[in-house]
């Protein structure tokens, strides 16, 4: 009797420990299944299950609500930094361009056609800068800055030589005259001083630029119980003849780079509104941290838990769990909820930065503001998604999103090729063709159905042989794009759609995973596949294709 409870011939060790080993795999089973289940809970279900409170769904609620408050805040905010900066630019144009008659920014350039108009626009510039503290009507004054030059520069750029008899001789060495006139120092007399310099030879004369700073200051910031903002306005004024042909182009720039403001002193204010606005900035910062590290938290459980079911499948099955099940642990909400709070805490940092005055990076701030704030709504369709009737949207996207893309590759090689060629024939006869991004812009809106007559109507009929390209051109190209390539993309996301609505009326196809959730137990062993000697950058051609296509 000994010999056989000891021996495994009898068989009586041997069934007890199998039966102890089948004992441990249905209690290893069962605990792995039950935190697999925990895991792919929605909120509402874990806490019935567990009473665990959904932290990360009261984090992002809270999340959603104050940074949008801060991205309105701040909206507001930038928005009368740029139309300070806007109003500036045109005010500038209107004083120091003479007969300038824009009313808008985009009015980019002034035309001249006479060398008198030109020396007066010139001397109109200098009067100007030397009367400027009786113009104008805002808080802008000259600059005091000692460190830089104080007052107007006028720099003129010529070919050394160029002779036009009946015979041309030109050298395109170029040589640039600079003259300096303090605004202290200016009196009626400086253009017989500098007469040398002010004389233009019009054929040698590239460009006349003209520069000077000023200093100004945003009062409307004070309304948003900030410290005002303190301006330095570059600003430069082109007089353009690169193109030698008869028609000189004026063109005004303002650089406003903010400024630190000097000696302040703000009267009835709120002094306690900045320290009030950080301190909300901070808390913002502290709730989009605790939002990333309590999603870090959840990928890095997900990451040991998908290690313990891979291990308990090739352990107790012998077999590998397949990518599609492996990507079930991956919950990329997480990782976008992650790069929303990483981006709205740098964003945070900055407009903190800004409202002290250390920093004047608006266009940046508000970049990864707004941004994360588009992430962060995004996001909100994860809990949608836990109800059936909306998770259609987020099924058919990741349904159709790699079909979509091939798509969009093959597409796109039609699409630049029409757009470089629009761009070489059409560009100097169409507005909207001058630059390859004004022809992208025009054909995606001509693919939208937007503009069409406008495109048609605009081509100049200087050449024949254009204008008739340019019909074929835009027909083809409308015919294509819109009757073919985007009917075949909404059939791409319709096919999609379609099948998903299928599965969701008669199932959806049962992976390993949900096999195991739902305790089953018999798992075929799969046999080694061969490997393929198919590079991933190929492409495998189906039996149609090589049969019928003939490819």
């Amino acid at each position: 009797m000994e010999l056989s409870v000891v021996t495994r011939s009898s068989g009586v060790d041997g069934s007890v420990r199998v039966t102890n080993n089948k004992i441990d795999r249905a209690e290893e089973a069962a605990i792995l299944r039950d935190d697999l289940k925990f895991y792919f809970m929605n909120p509402c279900e874990k806490y019935n299950a567990r009473k665990q409170i959904p932290w990360k769904l009261g984090v992002q609620i809270l999340k959603i609500i104050i940074i949008t408050l801060q991205l309105v805040l701040f909206g507001l905010r930038n928005q009368t930094v740029v139309s300070y900066k806007e109003e500036t630019t045109i005010t500038f144009k209107q004083l120091f361009i003479k007969s300038y008659t824009g009313s808008s920014e985009d009015e980019k350039s002034h035309s001249i056609y006479t060398q008198k108009d030109v020396y007066d626009s010139m001397y109109f510039v200098v009067h100007q800068y030397m009367q400027f503290k009786n113009l104008s009507v805002g808080p802008i004054s000259y600059s005091q800055d000692t460190s830089e030059f104080e007052g107007l520069e006028m720099c003129r750029t010529q070919y050394k030589e160029v002779t036009s008899t009946d015979t041309f001789h030109i050298n395109l060495e170029m040589e640039t005259n600079c003259l300096k006139v303090n605004s202290s120092d200016m009196n009626n007399d400086w253009k017989l001083v500098n007469e040398s310099l002010l004389g233009l030879d019009f054929n040698r004369l590239i460009d006349v630029i003209i520069t000077f700073k000023l200093k100004g200051i945003n009062l409307q910031t004070i309304r948003s119980l900030e410290i005002p903002d303190c301006y330095d306005f570059y600003v430069t004024i082109t007089f353009d003849n690169q193109g030698h042909s008869g028609l000189l182009k004026v063109f005004l720039n303002n650089d406003a780079i903010i400024s630190e403001c000097n000696n302040w002193n703000i009267s009835a204010s709120r002094p306690n509104s900045k320290y009030f606005l950080l301190v909300c900035d901070s808390f913002v910062i502290l709730v989009c941290f605790i939002s990333a590290v309590l999603c870090i938290r959840s990928i890095i459980l997900a990451r040991r838990l998908l290690q313990r079911f891979v291990k308990f499948f090739q352990d107790h099955y012998e077999r590998p769990v397949c990518e599609s099940n492996k990507n079930e642990f991956i919950n990329m909400w997480y990782i976008l909820i992650i790069i929303s709070d990483l981006m709205a805490i740098i964003g945070l940092v900055l407009k903190m930065e800004i409202q002290t005055k250390n920093l004047a990076s608006y266009d940046c701030c508000s970049i990864l503001l707004g941004t994360s704030t588009l992430m962060v709504w995004v996001g909100v369709i994860r809990y949608l998604g836990y109800f059936q009737k909306y998770n259609v949207l987020i099924l058919t996207m990741n349904a159709a999103l790699p079909k979509v893309l091939r798509f969009c590759c093959c597409a796109g090689m039609i699409y630049l090729g029409y757009m470089f060629c629009g761009w070489i024939v059409l560009g100097p006869y169409h507005k909207k063709f001058e630059t390859l991004s004004t022809v992208a812009e025009c054909l995606f809106s001509l693919v939208n159905g937007d503009d069409m007559f406008a495109t048609f109507a605009q081509i100049q009929q200087k050449s024949i042989l254009v204008w008739l390209f340019s019909r074929v051109y835009l027909y083809t190209f409308i015919a294509l794009f819109i009757y073919m390539v985007l009917s075949l993309f909404i059939a791409l996301i319709t096919d999609s759609y379609e099948t998903i609505k299928k599965y969701q009326a008669e199932g959806f196809p049962v992976t390993d995973l949900e096999r195991f959730l739902k305790g089953c137990e018999d798992f075929p062993h799969l046999e080694k596949e061969e490997e393929s000697n198919v590079s991933f950058l190929c492409c495998k051609r189906s039996i149609y294709e090589t049969t019928v296509l003939g490819i």
